[in-house]
């Protein structure tokens, strides 16, 4: 105790003497007494070394030695200060600089469009894991083991045993909401899917969907084509023209797909409609019977319909983007041109 004190007391003489003459002078007193490994840390770390029995009349001693290194240190902080404002060139009276705008990606804003056409119909917004199970993905949407159909979607597996993947089709979303919910189910499910694909211009490894389901009493075919040219409509203008071919998907019967008028050419012929007039937007059916069974949905008292289309496909026809590529490289020029939309 009586080392510590000897200490402190040569150390207040040394504070008590200091008289600073400029910023750089107080900044080296505080580093030396203030800083993290400064003098006063390292008095306040002797506390642990002083008996029991001293330990007040040392706290004492020590609170007084700090409070008065920081009173000498507050009493000059006017040279900093008035250093700083001499190193100062800043104009305040100049206009400020202007704040650069961001904007939504052309994926998000084509996303959010479409969700809100079906909402205006009365469909809801489910999601579901990105990661799936096999059963979710392929077995419950009517693609067995070794089913044929499966080899349409190259997998990204995640394990073997049991089998994990990146979900190939927001449809596994589909799945979920039949196996927690009961009808009617009126949803769309938007989300990014995975398939090991070579990424060029015309394809990528991930992209993003938007599956559609109604499943209810008396639910036709009919529905499901005034439900997309109704999306049709809002999406692309009154003028669309819309056609539908025959199909084939494992998880509906029958299918369909859905062809509008080229957009860039207004159906006159180019190279993004492979001069037909005519571009695929998506594919569409009525909900396979063994697909409601798996979920325990009587397929005699309810039927429905699903669809599903990519984002990117839709953005392209919007906005004529002629590369895949464009959407996931970060570029700014790219992503600036939609700061006005």
């Amino acid at each position: 105790m009586q080392s510590l004190q000897q200490q402190i007391k040569v150390y207040e003489e040394e504070i008590q003497a200091f008289q600073p003459q400029n910023a750089q002078e107080l900044e080296a007193y505080r580093i030396k007494f203030l800083g993290t490994k400064g003098i006063v840390k390292q008095i306040l770390g002797e506390m642990k070394n002083v008996p029991g029995d001293q330990k007040k009349e040392a706290g004492q001693l020590l609170n007084a030695f700090k409070q008065l290194a920081e009173e000498k240190w507050e009493s000059n902080k006017h040279l900093q200060e008035g250093s700083n404002k001499k190193e100062s060139n800043i104009d305040l009276s100049l206009p400020g600089s202007q704040v650069q705008m961001g904007t939504r990606h052309p994926l998000r804003m084509v996303e959010n469009k479409m969700v809100g056409i079906f909402e205006k119909l009365g469909f809801s917004v489910a999601s579901g894991p990105e990661i799936e199970d096999d059963w979710h993905n392929f077995g419950s949407m009517n693609l067995p083991e070794h089913h044929p159909a499966r080899d349409m979607q190259d997998t990204f597996y995640v394990s073997q045993n049991p089998d994990w993947l990146l979900r190939t089709h927001s449809s596994s979303i589909q799945a979920r909401v039949m196996e927690n919910e009961q009808p009617p189910i009126r949803v769309v499910c938007p989300g990014r899917v995975y398939r090991n694909e070579t990424i060029s211009a015309r394809a990528h490894c991930f992209f993003h969907q938007m599956e559609g389901l109604y499943i209810d009493k008396n639910v036709s075919f009919a529905d499901l084509k005034q439900t997309l040219y109704y999306f049709v409509t809002e999406m692309f203008g009154a003028n669309t023209k819309v056609r539908f071919r025959p199909s084939y998907f494992p998880f509906t019967e029958p299918s369909a797909e859905m062809d509008i008028s080229c957009t860039v050419c207004g159906g006159d012929g180019c190279s993004l409609c492979k001069h037909t007039g005519w571009v695929e937007i998506l594919g569409c059916g009525m909900v396979h019977p063994n697909v409601l069974r798996n979920f325990n949905i009587d397929p005699e008292v309810y039927t429905g319909f699903a669809f599903g289309m990519g984002v990117e496909r839709i953005t392209q026809l919007k906005y004529q983007v002629n590369d895949l590529r464009l959407y996931s490289q970060n570029d700014i020029r790219f992503l600036r041109q939609f700061e006005s939309i």
